[in-house]
């Protein structure tokens, strides 16, 4: 009898440390995409959450999702934003991001 007790709290010990979930990988970038294609912009919109694990832990970025940063900011970073304030502390993460992955901070005009 010991040894069925014994037997379930491991079995369950090994179950509860293995359905774990994973951490958030946090927000995507919204690159303001309609169904996957990318439109003309006049203006940019403010990211709402700071990039998190999706794009800072090389061990959870994705190719797809970083171009698609890259690709945001290279063809709008100079464009103002539709509200007509100026950079938030978020926005300036993600800016801070892209440049750190390598892109011309050139493309980005802000103060």
């Amino acid at each position: 009898m010991t040894g069925r007790i014994l037997g379930t709290l491991f079995f369950c010990g090994i179950v509860t440390a293995c359905s774990g979930t994973a951490p958030d990988p946090g927000p995507r970038f919204d690159d303001e995409t309609v169904n996957g294609a990318m439109t003309e912009l006049t203006c940019i919109k403010h990211q709402p959450r700071p990039p998190g694990p999706r794009y800072t832990d090389d061990t959870l970025r994705r190719t797809d999702e970083t171009f698609a940063l890259l690709r945001y900011y290279t063809a709008n970073g100079a464009k103002p934003y539709c509200d007509g304030n100026d950079v938030t502390d978020v926005d300036r993460q993600w800016i801070d991001l892209y440049v750190r992955l390598g892109a011309d901070e050139k493309n980005i005009k802000r103060p």
